[in-house]
């Protein structure tokens, strides 16, 4: 059986790194894995989606509408425009920031109201202030990863796994942030 898992944010948040902590987590399982990447603007502010897919034999790295197990998103307007990727029984969990796109910013377009609200009505959300805990930890960059250990609930593998494959994947000088950034997600929500 194969899982997907669909990241989603702007750019600069983090979502590749985060893709690729996952992606490595699948391959020390003995996974078949597929990673793709869509980007929308290619500076900070635009669009990036990551498809992470894994399973015994994955034949293509893009996930279809409704077929996405988790959506990871890491602000509330990225995760209403790609809700419709998740499956029935999949689970939303999002960063709780708001971060204008360029229309709302010109004055084209206006922010959604109540994006959580709405999400709920269809989907579980868990919803989290993940950069308030990461300001907490020390490093506000490291809010990817809090959201991360509360994805990690919904996966099948134990938190030491996810701990040393961000030690493998991160940069030496930020693991010990880093871990403790998952531990403080994986502990949300239980």
């Amino acid at each position: 059986m194969t899982k997907n898992i669909m990241i989603v944010g702007v750019g600069g948040q983090g979502t590749l790194l985060t893709s690729r902590i996952l992606g490595g987590l699948a391959i020390q399982a003995g996974y078949d894995v597929k990673l793709s990447e869509v980007h929308g603007m290619a500076q900070r502010g635009g669009s990036v989606v990551t498809f992470v897919r894994y399973g015994d034999e994955v034949a293509e790295p893009i996930i279809e509408e409704g077929q996405a197990d988790v959506l990871i998103a890491f602000e509330r307007l990225e995760a209403l425009r790609y809700a419709h990727f998740l499956k029935k029984d999949g689970v939303i969990v999002v960063n709780d920031q708001r971060i204008d796109p360029m229309p709302v910013v010109i004055g084209a377009a206006t922010y959604p109201e109540y994006i959580l609200e709405e999400l709920e009505k269809e989907h579980r959300v868990y919803a989290v202030d993940a950069i308030s805990e990461a300001k907490r930890l020390g490093n506000s960059r490291v809010f990817n990863v809090i959201v991360l250990g509360i994805a990690a609930q919904h996966m099948n593998y134990s938190k030491e796994e996810w701990l040393r494959v961000i030690e493998e994947t991160v940069p030496k000088k930020t693991i010990a942030i880093n871990q403790a950034a998952f531990e403080t997600g994986f502990s949300l929500h239980r």
